[in-house]
């Protein structure tokens, strides 16, 4: 990843080489699915404060995937935009 990521489009063939392990990309559909869940419960019960949530149920299972299962750092640290709409 030498080359400047200036179009999504050329951010996402990166991104989809560093998914290959079907162990993160399915951690990363856990994370993605308990963001939507919690979203939902935030606004069923009235509670805002689980909306601070968000970045820890929906980050730590991707992030795992990526240090235990795919060995790299995840593209969020460098690409953050980028990354979630990927997502």
């Amino acid at each position: 990843m030498n080359k400047p990521m200036r179009r999504f489009s050329d951010f996402y063939s990166f991104y989809v080489s560093q998914h290959q392990h079907p162990m993160c990309r399915a951690l990363h559909y856990v994370g993605s699915s308990l963001v939507l869940l919690f979203i939902a419960l935030a606004i069923s019960l009235g509670n805002v404060c689980l909306l601070l949530l968000l970045p820890i149920v929906g980050y730590a299972p991707a992030w795992l995937g990526h240090y235990v299962f795919e060995h790299n750092r995840p593209a969020t640290f460098t690409h953050p935009i980028y990354s979630f709409l990927a997502d």
